[in-house]
């Protein structure tokens, strides 16, 4: 770890993760020589970057027009090399965030055939059901559905997939089937990361019907909004392979005539930040997978 690349590789590292013990573990460096490298790269270019505290790790000003600087030419240089070796070959890491329903049943079975494309690659993947921001968990790409809120990161379209309402035929012989969305208030509806709204806007053939609901059981995470559902505690929300997977079996279809619209799905990177080959020919190969097996 000491010549001026991986230094400023590390120091880049350091800046996003705010802490040298969370950068030390991200590269596999004892957080000691994390502090000792750093320290020699501003004694070297004879400016601090960083300000210590017991609390954080934060940019001085210096270090944040250092890091502007930097990364463009890090990320261009990690581009040329990909482009010398001539092979297409990637190597190092790449580092993907995603939600955990999502990397169970789309990602992970996708990936040894992206993999075996690239021997060198080590693929991570950061778990989250929550917003993950892309600079301070130093990801290269992230996986997210909806509606674009984040103004600062640029966005690839993958695929889009329909919602549809199902519940257990526990819940329904209990409850009654909804015939109309007019009937939805009377019922229980699970909210969690894909009905997050207390309307729900549907369409049927050109008609459209929103409607105010509710529910006794929210959850942050897919998986456990699907399983509360299997265990008739209420409606819930499906869309892509889960729909394959529960409906016909532990879920059926509730008002099929109608469905919630369509949800797009997207590979976000971090504005101002070049995208890495790694990211790049991952985005590539999710997208013409995605064409070829839609979720």
């Amino acid at each position: 770890m000491n010549d001026h690349l991986s230094a400023l590789r590390l120091f880049v590292r350091v800046a996003k993760k705010g802490s040298f013990s969370a950068a030390g573990r991200e590269l596999n460096v004892p957080q000691p020589t994390v502090s000792r490298v750093i320290a020699q790269l501003e004694r070297e270019i004879g400016a601090s970057l960083l300000v210590r505290t017991t609390r954080a790790v934060t940019l001085t000003e210096a270090g944040n027009e250092f890091l502007s600087r930097i990364e463009p030419i890090l990320a261009a240089l990690e581009e040329a090399e990909h482009a010398a070796r001539g092979t297409g070959e990637l190597r190092g890491a790449l580092r993907v965030g995603v939600s955990s329903n999502f990397a169970r049943r789309e990602l992970v079975p996708r990936l040894p055939a992206f993999m075996d494309r690239h021997p060198g690659l080590r693929v991570e993947l950061l778990i989250s059901d929550h917003h993950q921001d892309l600079v301070t968990e130093g990801l290269d790409v992230a996986l997210r559905f909806g509606p674009l809120i984040d103004s600062s990161a640029v966005a690839r379209k993958l695929f889009e997939t329909t919602r549809v309402l199902a519940a257990a035929p526990a819940y329904i012989e209990r409850h009654g089937e909804p015939k109309a969305p007019a009937e939805l208030p009377q019922h229980s509806i699970i909210i969690g990361p894909t009905t997050r709204s207390s309307v729900l806007a549907l369409r049927s053939n050109g008609r459209t019907a929103s409607v105010r609901v509710s529910g006794r059981v929210a959850v942050s995470a897919h998986d456990s909004a699907i399983a509360a559902a299997v265990a008739g505690l209420g409606i819930v929300t499906l869309m892509g392979s889960c729909r394959a997977k529960f409906l016909g079996g532990p879920l059926v279809r509730i008002l099929p005539a109608w469905d919630l619209g369509t949800v797009e799905a997207f590979a976000i990177y971090a504005k101002g930040n070049a995208i890495t080959p790694a990211a790049r020919a991952f985005t590539d190969f999710l997208a013409e997978d995605f064409r070829a097996t839609p979720p």
